[in-house]
Protein backbone atom coordinates (compact mmCIF):
# COMPACT_ATOMS: atom_id res chain seq x y z
CA UNK A 1 0.00 0.00 0.00
CA UNK A 2 1.55 3.34 -0.77
CA UNK A 3 0.37 7.04 0.02
CA UNK A 4 -2.53 7.09 -2.42
CA UNK A 5 -4.19 3.43 -2.32
CA UNK A 6 -7.22 5.20 -0.40
CA UNK A 7 -7.42 7.78 -3.22
CA UNK A 8 -6.80 5.76 -6.14
CA UNK A 9 -9.60 3.30 -4.70
CA UNK A 10 -12.28 6.07 -4.32
CA UNK A 11 -11.22 7.22 -7.66
CA UNK A 12 -12.04 3.39 -9.44
CA UNK A 13 -15.60 4.46 -7.59
CA UNK A 14 -16.02 7.36 -9.75
CA UNK A 15 -15.55 9.84 -6.47
CA UNK A 16 -13.54 12.95 -6.48
CA UNK A 17 -10.24 13.01 -4.13
CA UNK A 18 -8.47 16.13 -2.19
CA UNK A 19 -5.02 15.38 -0.35
CA UNK A 20 -1.87 17.90 0.52
CA UNK A 21 0.81 15.68 -1.33
CA UNK A 22 4.22 16.62 -0.13
CA UNK A 23 7.49 16.81 -2.07
CA UNK A 24 8.35 19.52 -4.44
CA UNK A 25 9.04 17.52 -7.79
CA UNK A 26 6.06 19.20 -9.13
CA UNK A 27 7.30 22.44 -8.60
CA UNK A 28 5.88 25.37 -9.03
CA UNK A 29 2.70 23.98 -10.78
CA UNK A 30 1.82 22.34 -7.43
CA UNK A 31 3.97 22.85 -4.28
CA UNK A 32 4.38 21.09 -0.96
CA UNK A 33 1.29 20.94 0.91
CA UNK A 34 -1.49 22.74 -1.54
CA UNK A 35 -4.80 21.01 -1.26
CA UNK A 36 -4.90 18.71 -4.61
CA UNK A 37 -8.23 18.37 -6.26
CA UNK A 38 -8.29 14.90 -8.53
CA UNK A 39 -11.44 13.61 -10.37
CA UNK A 40 -11.91 10.22 -12.53
CA UNK A 41 -10.73 10.50 -16.44
CA UNK A 42 -11.15 8.41 -18.95
CA UNK A 43 -8.17 8.04 -20.52
CA UNK A 44 -8.98 9.85 -24.07
CA UNK A 45 -9.78 13.07 -22.34
CA UNK A 46 -6.05 13.07 -21.44
CA UNK A 47 -3.33 15.13 -23.38
CA UNK A 48 0.11 15.79 -22.52
CA UNK A 49 0.83 18.00 -20.09
CA UNK A 50 -1.95 16.92 -17.50
CA UNK A 51 -1.30 16.38 -13.97
CA UNK A 52 -2.59 12.76 -13.00
CA UNK A 53 -2.60 10.66 -9.92
CA UNK A 54 -0.75 7.71 -11.35
CA UNK A 55 0.92 4.19 -10.78
CA UNK A 56 4.34 3.53 -12.12
CA UNK A 57 6.45 0.55 -11.39
CA UNK A 58 4.61 -0.21 -7.91
CA UNK A 59 5.16 3.84 -7.18
CA UNK A 60 2.13 6.35 -6.84
CA UNK A 61 2.32 9.76 -8.28
CA UNK A 62 1.06 12.87 -8.93
CA UNK A 63 2.83 13.43 -12.18
CA UNK A 64 2.53 14.98 -15.40
CA UNK A 65 1.71 13.02 -19.05
CA UNK A 66 4.90 14.00 -21.20
CA UNK A 67 3.92 11.55 -24.12
CA UNK A 68 1.06 9.70 -25.48
CA UNK A 69 1.39 6.63 -27.47
CA UNK A 70 -2.09 5.14 -28.39
CA UNK A 71 -3.70 4.06 -24.75
CA UNK A 72 0.33 4.58 -22.96
CA UNK A 73 1.20 7.58 -21.08
CA UNK A 74 4.64 8.28 -20.64
CA UNK A 75 5.02 10.02 -16.51
CA UNK A 76 7.34 12.24 -15.53
CA UNK A 77 7.65 15.15 -12.96
CA UNK A 78 8.26 19.08 -13.63
CA UNK A 79 12.32 18.77 -13.27
CA UNK A 80 13.04 16.91 -16.31
CA UNK A 81 12.46 13.79 -14.24
CA UNK A 82 10.70 10.47 -16.41
CA UNK A 83 8.95 7.86 -14.48
CA UNK A 84 8.13 5.72 -17.09
CA UNK A 85 5.19 4.49 -19.33
CA UNK A 86 1.63 2.81 -18.17
CA UNK A 87 -1.13 1.94 -19.93
CA UNK A 88 -4.28 3.63 -19.20
CA UNK A 89 -5.26 1.15 -16.16
CA UNK A 90 -2.13 2.89 -13.81
CA UNK A 91 -4.08 6.17 -14.55
CA UNK A 92 -6.47 6.83 -11.83
CA UNK A 93 -7.62 10.56 -12.26
CA UNK A 94 -6.66 13.80 -13.25
CA UNK A 95 -5.26 17.12 -11.18
CA UNK A 96 -8.72 19.66 -11.47
CA UNK A 97 -7.37 22.04 -8.68
CA UNK A 98 -4.89 23.42 -6.45
CA UNK A 99 -5.31 25.35 -3.67
CA UNK A 100 -3.29 26.66 -0.96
Amino acid sequence: MGWATGHIAKLRLGQAVSFRPRGNSMAPKIESGQLCTVEPVQPDELAVGDIVLCKVNGNEYLHLIKAIQGRRFQIGNNRGGINGWVGSNAVFGRLTKVEP
